[in-house]
C-alpha cells in the first residue's frame, strides 16, 4: 500500500486548508479521494516511479481506468461525481503549479445525477421536536437551546459548535457566525431561541459540574457556547447523536439531521414570503443559484395546497 503522505497530494490539502480555507472536514475528505487515488496508480504501476512522479505523468486514459475502477465499488452517481470534482481541482492546482503541463481531467464528464430536493419538516414537525428535551437540568436546556438556536438561524451544525459565548449579542439579538471560507455574517436570532439560551446559560453558572468553566472565563475569550458535560466545546456528531435520541422520543423520522432543520428554515421563511436574497444571506450561500433550490419546495407545497383546495384543480 502507498504511503498516504504523499508530498503533492499533502501539498494540495495544505494548500486547501491554508489558502483557500478549507473547513478541516472537506480537506480530509479531498485527501482521502485522492489517496485512494494514489493507491489505484500505485497498484497500476510497474515500472518503478513513484507515485508522484505517476500523478505528474497521468493522461485522460488514465483518469478513466480510475473510474472504472470506482464502478466496481457500487457507489451512487453523487460520490463518484464528488471524486470527480475532487480530481478535477487537484488536476487544475497541478497545472498551475507547474507540476503538469496540461490537464487530464478536461476531457472528463461528470456523470448526470438525479437533482435531489432538500429534506424539510413541517412546523408542527419542529415544534415536537423544540418540545423534547427536558430544559429542567443544564444539559437539557443546552439541547434546548440548540435545536431551537439551529432552527432559528438555520446555520450549519459545523457553525453552531463553533460558537463562542461573546458570538452571542443578547441586546442585538444577533449571533455572529464563522462560516465556510472564513466567511463571517451576522444572523438575527428569534425570541424563543434567545429565551432558550438565556435559560441554559442561567443553569450553567451555578452548575458545580462546570466550576472549572467559570473560572477559564475569567482569562479567556473563546469560551464555547455550547460546552459538553465535561466543560469543552461540543463536536457536530455530538449534535447528531443528541438530536436521534429527540427524534426517538418525540416518535419522529430518525433520518432527520441537523442539516434538515437548516432546510425548514429556509423553506418555512420562503413559504411566509421571505425574498430569496434575504434567505441567501441569512443561510450565508455565496451563489443565490444554491438557495433558489428551496423555492422548489415552497413550490411544491403551494401546488400541494391548490391541489387539495381548488375544486377544479384536478
Amino acid at each position: 500500500m502507498s504511503d498516504p503522505n504523499h508530498s503533492l497530494v499533502q501539498q494540495f490539502v495544505d494548500y486547501l486548508r491554508h489558502e483557500r480555507h478549507f473547513s478541516p472536514y472537506t480537506a480530509r475528505c479531498y485527501g482521502a479521494d485522492l489517496r485512494q487515488y494514489c493507491e489505484h496508480l500505485a497498484g497500476q504501476s510497474n515500472n518503478g516511479n513513484g507515485v508522484d512522479q505517476q500523478l505528474s505523468a497521468i493522461d485522460t486514459v488514465g483518469i478513466r481506468s480510475f473510474l472504472t475502477h470506482l464502478d466496481g465499488f457500487g457507489y451512487s452517481p453523487a460520490t463518484t461525481a464528488r471524486k470527480i470534482a475532487t480530481l478535477r481541482s487537484f488536476y487544475r492546482w497541478m497545472q498551475k503549479r507547474g507540476h503538469m503541463q496540461s490537464n487530464p481531467m478536461l476531457l472528463i464528464r461528470t456523470p448526470k445525477q438525479t437533482k435531489r430536493l432538500p429534506k424539510a419538516i413541517s412546523v408542527d414537525q419542529v415544534e415536537k421536536l423544540l418540545a423534547a428535551p427536558d430544559n429542567r437540568d443544564t444539559l437539557g436546556a443546552r439541547d434546548r437551546a440548540i435545536l431551537e438556536t439551529l432552527y432559528s438561524t438555520g446555520v450549519r451544525v459545523s457553525e453552531l459548535v463553533d460558537l463562542n459565548r461573546n458570538d452571542l449579542d443578547f441586546g442585538g439579538q444577533t449571533l455572529h457566525i464563522r462560516g465556510k471560507g472564513k466567511k463571517e455574517r451576522i444572523v438575527p436570532l428569534g425570541s424563543h431561541a434567545l429565551a432558550a439560551i438565556r435559560h441554559y446559560l442561567t443553569l450553567l453558572e451555578p452548575d458545580p459540574r462546570f466550576r472549572a468553566l467559570r473560572d477559564r472565563s475569567m482569562t479567556e475569550t473563546a469560551i464555547p457556547l455550547f460546552v459538553n458535560k465535561n466543560g469543552g466545546r461540543l463536536s457536530s456528531r455530538s449534535v447528531r447523536r443528541k438530536l436521534d435520541k429527540y427524534l426517538k422520543g418525540a416518535g419522529l423520522d430518525p433520518t432527520i439531521s441537523p442539516h434538515t432543520l437548516r432546510h425548514s428554515f429556509a423553506t418555512h421563511l420562503l413559504d411566509n414570503g421571505a425574498d430569496l436574497r434575504s434567505v441567501q444571506e441569512l443561510l450565508g450561500h455565496q451563489s443565490l443559484s444554491t438557495t433558489q433550490i428551496y423555492t422548489h419546495l415552497s413550490s411544491m407545497r403551494l401546488r400541494t395546497a391548490y391541489n387539495e383546495a381548488h375544486p377544479r384543480a384536478v
